[in-house]
């Protein structure tokens, strides 16, 4: 194979594992035994181990998924590893199996920048690890990002599904395994702003996780990155799939925040120092006074006047209807008249008229019966 013009190793940034792997991938007929470097989150291959120029490289921001591959090999020590790229799979074979748990455990902490626990290694190997992650993490803070069109992790926040959970790889192991009731996947952030991950959590003998990554596309909606690919519209489009293919093995976890119901606080007694909590009390509602439009302004009662009571007076004698409700009525006390029922009374009134009528016509006459009015009604005289 030609040599491909590239950096020379020494432009390469910080080599975090190397050592001989034998590589194969579906353009490759044969297996070819390579110098591999794990540089930064790429994976340099050269013929030999003292060349200074490259001939291959593996980005791993497109890795899937690290697996072993449990075929047989006539070489009983040697350790198979697929590697699970978005163009297609690359079988590796690391000379043991301890080779093989520290490049999965180099590859996976350097693309998630976490350090998976379930690996087969021992304390120390797995402070390597960290350290790996750190300087990774450190030199990405001086990388420019790649350009990308459209960022479905930025355009689609407010279509999260329930499960999603804004957790790390080992975050997100830890809380399966610790809400292992509630449910047993979740969605999370991916290594790349850009991209989501599946994770779940199974038992067989053990908790078994795994990974599924989910990414977007540039003309709409994600894709569930496996063997073939499975597009979907929308993220909860992506976990309706899985518990679909799984027939409900796969639970999304749901957690439901809890609230209080009631304000409580902590009171202290300044005499004896004690502390009790109490709950704060409900204030009664008020009822808020009306509005202005809404007041009734009572105007006056005013008294009727004569012509007003003339006129009720004629309708109730038009109306009898009118009149009968009326005697239903209580009726106003009229004022109190003083007269005279004696007929001495009546005889006088009388008199007085005809001494009126006769003043105009003949005043002594008016004298005679004024003085026969004043004596004669006392005693008569004899004749």
């Amino acid at each position: 194979m030609a040599r491909r013009t590239g950096r020379q190793r020494s432009q390469l940034p910080t080599c975090y594992y190397e050592g001989y792997l034998e590589k194969r991938s579906f353009k490759d007929k044969t297996s070819r035994k390579l110098w591999t470097c794990l540089c930064g989150n790429m994976l340099f291959f050269f013929n030999e181990k003292r060349d200074a120029d490259y001939i291959e490289k593996v980005d791993l921001r497109g890795m899937i998924s690290v697996t072993d591959d449990s075929s047989l090999d006539r070489n009983l020590d040697a350790a198979r590893i697929i590697l699970k790229m978005q163009d297609g799979n690359i079988k590796f074979t690391a000379p043991n199996t301890e080779a093989r748990e520290l490049w999965k455990g180099y590859i996976l902490s350097v693309s998630e920048l976490s350090v998976p626990p379930s690996l087969n290694l021992l304390p120390g190997q797995f402070h390597m690890l960290q350290e790996a992650v750190d300087k990774e993490t450190e030199r990405l803070k001086h990388v420019d990002p790649p350009e990308v069109t459209s960022s479905p992790y930025i355009n689609l926040q407010v279509n999260f599904p329930p499960c999603y959970h804004s957790v790390s790889r080992l975050e997100a192991e830890l809380l399966l395994e610790k809400e292992c009731k509630r449910g047993n996947m979740l969605l999370r952030p991916g290594s790349k702003g850009t991209s989501f991950s599946v994770t779940t959590r199974q038992d067989h003998d053990g908790a078994i996780f795994s990974h599924y990554r989910v990414t977007g596309k540039q003309e709409g909606g994600f894709s569930i990155d496996v063997d073939n690919p499975v597009p979907c519209a929308t993220l909860s489009d992506v976990i309706n799939h899985l518990v679909e293919k799984t027939d409900g093995a796969l639970v999304p976890l749901i957690i439901e925040e809890e609230y209080e119901k009631n304000i409580f606080f902590i009171r202290s007694d300044n005499e004896n120092g004690e502390k009790s909590v109490e709950q704060a009390l409900s204030n009664p509602r008020r009822s808020l006074p009306p509005k202005p439009d809404t007041l009734k302004i009572k105007t006056p009662v005013r008294a009727p006047t004569p012509v007003e009571v003339e006129e009720k007076e004629r309708e109730t004698e038009e109306d009898p209807a009118a009149a009968l409700s009326q005697q239903k009525k209580p009726p106003v006390p009229a004022p109190r008249k003083f007269t005279l029922s004696t007929s001495t009374h009546s005889a006088t009134s009388s008199t007085n008229r005809d001494l009126r009528s006769r003043s105009h016509t003949d005043p002594l006459g008016q004298t005679i019966s004024e003085l026969k009015l004043k004596f004669g009604q006392k005693a008569k005289c004899p004749e």
